[in-house]
């Protein structure tokens, strides 16, 4: 094709892009072969025919001898009369969908490899649009383009419509068991801006020395801002996260670094325009929620469709946990708001499911169950691990020495049950995960705050805190920036960390100090057993000592000051006798007749390790 001179080129782009603009007022022929045969190379300066719904970014240039394959689409909609579907492949045309014996609705068309968008109409069977027809996107789409109106994305490749074209690198490495675990619970835009940035900071939380991240909700949602308990589209990623391919980076990348990734997923309620409240509401969801806080379409686990011997949101739920699972190869599921689900034999089903999807490698159950209830933890229960929020709660009154929504401080009963959760009826080594602050909660160094507790005190504050958690029997689980001591207050609103922070002393000596404990707690034996004992208890100087052990001898002794107060040559009876390692400060401890002596300062906790 020979080229044109500029002043030549120009004036023919000027010419083609007069024709299409004439080609929409119908005066005028426009197309790809005429573009060619003109010589000149301007399809990025043409904009393609207008047709409603459809994005520039998706289109396609198709030539005449392209390969198609037969693609076909589905839509589970049992109780329905009418439904249909219109895309770019049919120029947005509607075509009817068959509807078959068991529920689903199709319809093939033979496509090429490339990018499509799409949307149903279904006659409504939702009680405030009965009988309407009404435009949704697919419910179980993979990819959302967000500024197109939701239009569902669909990728085909080879014939075969595919999520993404991602190549896992690290499937097989190997990854630590649960009892190992010490999780990092993050939010994507406020830590890193992105999934890609986030992928950016992996070796930050490698230096940190965490192994197991917390994804909060990845799921689409709204808008470009939320905490991701909202979810519109169950199977999409997030938009102003990225795409499935940047989640899986963000996971392969993990395993690479030994980091396992734990997803939050939430199956209590969807977002109000989720498509299958605008489907058929009451076929999924309760006809009418009686929860005390109404976060939106309440899925009905109890719903039975005696039609098809199924339940209709046991059967949705599972296909998106399985999506998850075993599409980004996670290696946990956190449920929200259990409680509210209030089904114990439908979470004991679903978690059962996913692990036998995951059989060959470890996968960790948790359940957000608030308030909290043993019943639904442990062998035999419907979840490996449970949100312990009663530590939180005893802990930080303790931390603030005041009173904190009710909870008293030095209340050693709930102190040693916080630390031992076995008094709670929360049995084993993985039970209860642990936490200072999450994010359904004021970081710790805020909470200082609020009770006038600043500056190098809450510095110590910060560290007792992380000293007990690491050493308490469970999954110690870190809401980011509380290493490095973060104060941002909770908000569903944007709080980017501030990792300036970092550059300070007192900040930076907390970030190491939680590496440290997080070395110690994933690399002593001790510190993974439900073994505990506590064998000291002064409750006029503040100080409680527990010791942990395991099956092969070694031993943990924790002394913990709970008060301000330097205490000098502080003696603690019952003391196992022997040679100690103290492992904060770096020492050699002697212990003989059953009493330990030692300098322990303000809101300081020191570590024995036996030799």
């Amino acid at each position: 094709m020979d080229k044109l001179d500029k002043r030549s080129r120009q004036k023919l782009e000027s010419q083609m892009a007069d024709e299409v603009v004439n080609a929409k007022k119908g005066k005028s022929e426009i197309s790809l072969n005429k573009v060619i045969s003109s010589g000149v190379e301007v399809l990025d300066k043409v904009p393609p025919p207008y047709i409603t719904g459809r994005s520039a970014k998706h289109t396609r240039q198709r030539g005449e001898e392209e390969k198609t394959a037969p693609i076909e689409f589905s839509l589970f909609a049992p109780y329905i009369k009418r439904a249909a579907i219109q895309g770019d492949f049919s120029e947005w045309k509607e075509q009817e969908l068959e509807k078959g014996d068991d529920g689903y609705f199709r319809a093939t068309f033979e496509l090429a490899d490339g990018d499509y968008e799409y949307k149903f109409w279904v006659e409504s069977n939702s009680p405030w649009q009965l009988g309407q027809w009404v435009c949704v996107t697919d419910p179980m789409a993979t990819e959302i383009n967000e500024m197109n109106n939701d239009n569902a994305v669909v990728h085909v490749l080879n014939g075969k419509i595919v999520i993404d074209q991602y190549e896992w690198r690290h499937s097989m490495d190997p990854l630590p068991p649960d009892v190992e675990l010490v999780i990092y619970e993050l939010h994507v835009k406020d830590f890193g801006g992105s999934l890609k940035g986030v992928v950016d900071r992996l070796d930050y939380l490698s230096s940190l020395g965490v192994n197991a991240i917390g994804l909060m909700p990845v799921s689409e949602f709204p808008g470009e801002t939320s905490w991701g308990y909202n979810p519109r589209h169950f199977y999409a990623v997030e938009t102003g996260y990225g795409k499935s391919y940047d989640l899986k980076k963000l996971i392969d990348e993990c395993h690479g670094r030994g980091i396992r990734v734990i997803m939050d997923l939430v199956a209590n309620h969807g977002q109000d325009e989720t498509p299958l409240a605008q489907i058929d509401h009451n076929y999924w969801f309760k006809e009418n929620n009686t929860d005390q806080f109404q976060f939106g379409p309440k899925f009905d686990y109890n719903h039975w469709d005696d039609n098809l011997k199924l339940f209709p949101a046991r059967k949705f739920m599972n296909e998106v946990a399985f999506h998850w699972a075993t599409e980004f190869h996670l290696d946990g599921i956190r449920f929200d708001a259990t409680a509210l689900i209030d089904n114990f034999d439908f979470l004991h089903w679903l978690g059962d499911a996913v692990k036998q999807a995951n059989s060959m490698k470890p996968f960790y159950l948790i359940a957000e169950h608030l308030p909290v209830d043993p019943a639904i933890v442990g062998f035999g229960k419907p979840m490996d691990g449970l949100w312990h929020d009663y530590f939180y709660w005893q802990m930080t009154a303790n931390l603030r020495e005041s009173e904190f929504s009710g909870w008293q401080p030095f209340d050693w009963a709930k102190t040693q049950d916080a630390i031992e959760p076995a008094r709670e009826g929360i049995i084993g080594p993985t039970a209860a995960v642990n936490y200072i602050s999450n994010h359904d909660h004021n970081r710790l160094m805020f909470e200082l705050g609020t009770a006038n507790i600043t500056g190098e005190k809450a510095f110590r504050k910060c560290k007792l805190a992380a000293a007990v958690t690491m050493t308490a029997v469970g999954v110690p689980l870190i809401w980011m920036g509380e290493e490095f001591g973060e104060y941002w207050d909770k908000s569903i609103e944007p709080r980017p960390l501030h990792w300036g922070l970092l550059e300070n002393k007192e900040n930076s000596d907390l970030f190491h100090y939680y590496s440290g404990l997080i070395f110690l707690r994933k690399t002593n034996n001790s510190l993974k057993t439900e073994h505990i004992e506590f064998f000291h208890l002064d409750e006029k100087n503040k100080v409680l000592a527990w010791k942990r052990w395991d099956d092969g001898g070694g031993v943990v002794a924790v002394v913990a000051n709970f008060s301000d107060n330097a205490l000098g040559d502080y003696a603690v009876p019952n003391f196992p006798d022997g040679e100690w390692h103290e492992f904060v400060f770096n020492y050699d401890h002697k212990v003989e007749g059953g009493q330990s002596v030692d300098t322990i300062g303000p809101s300081e906790c020191k570590i024995y390790i036996k030799k």
